[in-house]
């Protein structure tokens, strides 16, 4: 096994993870009902004074704020009548700052696709230095190791959420425009702490899901494919013992 062919393989490796949890992370950065749901869910109405379909409006505008060239958030609501922005100047920048990170994470769920069907395609369609079987067992560390990593994080979350939630944006953000003041601003009454916990248990929760599918079409390649591969040998080894 060459050098590159040993960085391919570990690059497809570390892509399966990233793929499946960047898309669960954009699915649900970019599924109107759920943000509705959560709106419901914590009386965000009341908290911002704005009636659910200016909410769920917001919530369709963020969503589109994310995937286009707009490079700030100017949402409109009507407050006891009167038409104005949802969100203040800080808000606003800090919506700008998320913008980045999200358009970042769907960047790189993009370029771990393209790993895995480049991977696929080449080294075991188009060369065959790689077996179905091998890509198989490579599936399975794929997702043995995103799995753990989720785990450790899931631990960490359900033990204490609001230090993971702290940490994370110390981590994620280069300034503190996300210590927004529950009292006055709109974009933490919209989407509370509890909301984001319940996003991080939905994208958990599909990583899982999908990983088990993953890992059940790759343990039964190895078992059963194991079985039909063998068949030939065994058939020619009878074949060779009667001659």
């Amino acid at each position: 096994m060459n050098v590159l062919t040993r960085l391919a393989t570990a690059g497809f490796i570390f892509s399966i993870p990233v793929f499946l949890v960047t898309a669960n992370v954009r699915f649900a950065a970019g599924d109107a009902w759920f943000y509705e749901q959560g709106f419901r869910r914590y009386d965000a109405d009341q908290a911002t004074g704005v009636s659910f379909p200016d909410l769920d409006r917001a919530a369709e505008d963020l969503i589109r704020y994310f995937e286009d060239d707009r490079s700030s958030l100017r949402t409109q609501v009507t407050i006891d009548g009167q038409e104005t922005a949802l969100f203040s100047e800080e808000e606003t920048s800090h919506m700008r700052d998320v913008k980045g990170l999200m358009r970042a994470v769907f960047r790189l769920n993009e370029v771990s696709l393209a790993i895995i069907l480049a991977y696929i395609g080449g080294a075991v369609l188009w060369t065959r230095e790689r077996t179905p079987r091998q890509l198989a067992a490579y599936s399975l560390a794929g997702v043995g190791a995103g799995l753990a990593a989720i785990g450790a994080i899931g631990a960490f979350a359900v033990t204490g959420f609001d230090s993971a939630w702290t940490r994370f944006h110390e981590i994620a953000f280069s300034n503190d425009l996300w210590l927004l003041d529950p009292d006055t601003d709109h974009l933490i009454q919209m989407f509370p702490e509890p909301f984001w916990q319940d996003m991080t248990y939905l994208v958990g929760g599909l990583t899982v899901v999908e990983a088990l599918a993953v890992v059940s079409l790759s343990v039964s390649y190895l078992v059963f494919g194991r079985a039909r591969d063998g068949a030939p040998e065994t058939a020619r080894a009878r074949s060779g013992a009667g001659d």
